[in-house]
């Protein structure tokens, strides 16, 4: 009967875990400020057949290293549709971490155990909101939770693992590797080496089998992982006469790895950042936490490995992202893991306590409550935050329709709390969030797509110039040329706004007739007749202009003065002013 409930509690897991991760797969486009850059990138890969430097229209991208590019890309080589492609390694790496934290808590306690882990990273709104977008974190966190599953798997003895097990040290030395060439930061996962370290010099039943001959399968694994994307990269460039290919090395290796985190030049944050992140974005996980932290104090006092490794790993990566001025919220994501995992065989007791089961059933009905009392505003008055959005993304056809998903998912969630009740607190919660990630999957993103994503206004620039027209992107964001319905001419990305207007003023000149300018605002000058230009309003926070060759006859020489401050387009991922 024990093995039968878990069985129908397993399933039921994965059955949620599959529709709250995958609902809205296929529905959308990549919306900014990451999935197109990335898209792109893939699909030139494709085009082109050049994966080994990647090209963000004609120049060399080098903020990030290939690999979840490369997992798009052959997505699509095997699907054929880049809605779903663009999204699938996202969603396969989300559904990665759980199984690893799910079997890591199976087998350090039992298979309940190792569910209530599942459920905790599931229902953390941070951990579901990033594995819906198709940005290098939820890869990220995937390797880092590989990583430590393979090491915590060898360190720690077990039933299962009476140790060593020298295949788990070399995958998690290895998913450490893999988890660098995707994001520079992977590498962090070996931090919990340090503790391992400690803790088996202090007699904790932790083995790290330092002088085992074997003990070098891991660093050698960690290294051919690197080599992977490293060691070809290396080869064709220093091959290469090009100063670009030089500069593209220099620039991945050492200005967007030891220089970012040394001299941060974005996304400044407090010290305390990560705090206040972890007490709102882990919900509702982290509402467990004050009955947590002094029970994980009594553990310790036990000298229970199973709870100081992913602890001290845990605070190990909160001091690491918090020593540099630049923060962004999703650099704390893959400390998620090993807290669910600490956190979960406490869970049974704690949620048959009174105040967590009041917590739980209390947030479930705020959540409901607030979506319902919001889009009823919407619908019946003219809030501030909807006038907002209608100004800030373009949603004047959309406002009604996003009223009535707010009050669907509010509705939802009331429904939910009316339904299961105080008896069932823990189940309304999950009912109402479920109910929050699927209708926004399957109603919100293709809802908000076009003025998300930039299909919208790429559809009506398409229209307007006629389908035999060229069209030229000044100050563009990566997901106007990924949306573009033709081949289209730019003139640079990082290249500053002054620049780009000469260029295409002067690809312009050639063809006045049938070539257009679609052109930011900022980048807008003093010689262009807006007579003839045509305004398209605002898209992704900006606002756009269609120019014929009319509008900048009296622009012949291109040589300009910008009515704005010109300033290069940002090349770094997650520019906030560039979100979707």
């Amino acid at each position: 009967m024990a093995r039968t409930a878990i069985s129908r509690e397993t399933w039921l897991f994965w059955i949620v875990a599959v529709l709250v991760l995958g609902a809205g797969l296929g529905l959308r486009d990549p919306w900014p400020a990451d999935e197109p850059r990335f898209a792109l990138v893939a699909r030139q890969m494709v085009d082109s057949g050049d994966w080994l430097f990647p090209h963000r229209g004609g120049e060399l991208y080098s903020d990030k290293p290939p690999l979840f590019m490369w997992l798009q890309a052959a997505a699509y080589t095997v699907i054929g549709n880049w809605r779903v492609a663009f999204l699938l390694p996202s969603l396969l790496a989300a559904l990665g971490t759980l199984w690893c934290v799910i079997d890591l808590g199976r087998r350090l306690w039992t298979r309940r155990v190792g569910l209530y882990a599942g459920w905790a990273v599931l229902l953390a709104l941070q951990f579901t909101w990033q594995a819906k977008k198709a940005q290098i974190d939820p890869l990220v966190v995937f390797w880092i939770t590989l990583a430590n599953y393979g090491l915590l798997r060898h360190v720690l003895t077990t039933r299962s693992d009476p140790g060593p097990n020298w295949s788990m040290w070399a995958l998690g030395w290895a998913a450490a590797g893999f988890g660098t060439i995707s994001k520079g930061v992977g590498a962090i996962a070996l931090l919990m080496l340090v503790p391992a370290g400690i803790a088996a010099v202090r007699g904790w039943p932790v083995r790290l089998y330092a002088t085992h001959p074997r003990f070098w399968l891991g660093p050698l694994a960690f290294v051919a992982a690197c080599g992977v994307w490293l060691v070809p990269m290396l080869v064709a460039a220093l091959g290469n006469g090009s100063p670009d290919y030089r500069t593209y090395m220099d620039d991945i290796l050492l200005r967007q790895t030891a220089k970012r985190y040394a001299a941060s030049w974005h996304h400044a944050q407090p010290a305390w950042y990560f705090l206040e992140v972890m007490a709102t974005m882990w919900l509702p996980t982290a509402l467990a936490l004050p009955w947590a932290v002094p029970a994980w104090r009594r553990r310790l006092r036990r000298v229970d490995p199973r709870y100081l490794l992913p602890l001290a790993w845990w605070l190990l990566v909160l001091v690491f992202f918090t020593i540099p001025s630049g923060k962004r919220d999703m650099y704390i994501l893959p400390a998620l893991p090993m807290a669910a995992l600490a956190l979960a065989p406490l869970l049974p007791g704690l949620l048959r306590r009174v105040w967590p089961r009041r917590l739980a059933l209390g947030f479930a009905a705020a959540l409901g409550g607030v979506a319902l009392v919001a889009g009823l505003t919407m619908w019946f008055g003219d809030p501030g935050f909807e006038r907002h959005l209608v100004a800030q993304r373009g949603l004047e056809n959309e406002a009604l329709a996003l009223a009535g998903l707010l009050v669907a998912i509010g509705a939802w969630g009331v429904a939910s709390v009316l339904w299961f009740g105080r008896r069932r607190p823990i189940a309304a919660l999950v009912s109402t969030l479920a109910g929050l990630w699927v209708l926004f999957g399957l109603i919100g993103a293709p809802l908000l797509n076009d003025s998300s994503s930039a299909r919208g206004l790429m559809v009506a620039v398409g229209r307007r110039i006629g389908a035999d027209a060229e069209l030229g992107l000044v100050a563009w964001r990566e997901q106007h040329l990924l949306m573009a319905d033709r081949a289209v001419a730019e003139f640079g990305f990082k290249r500053p706004f002054d620049e780009q207007m000469r260029r295409g003023l002067a690809w312009q000149a050639q063809r006045p007739a049938s070539r257009w300018l679609l052109v930011q605002d900022a980048a807008m000058v003093d010689c262009i007749d807006r007579r003839h230009a045509q305004a398209l309003g605002n898209a992704n926070r900006r606002s756009w202009w269609l120019l014929p060759g009319a509008a900048t006859a009296a622009c012949a020489d291109a040589m300009l003065t910008p009515t704005a401050p010109p300033s290069a387009a940002s090349d770094d991922d997650g520019d906030a002013d560039d979100g979707g």
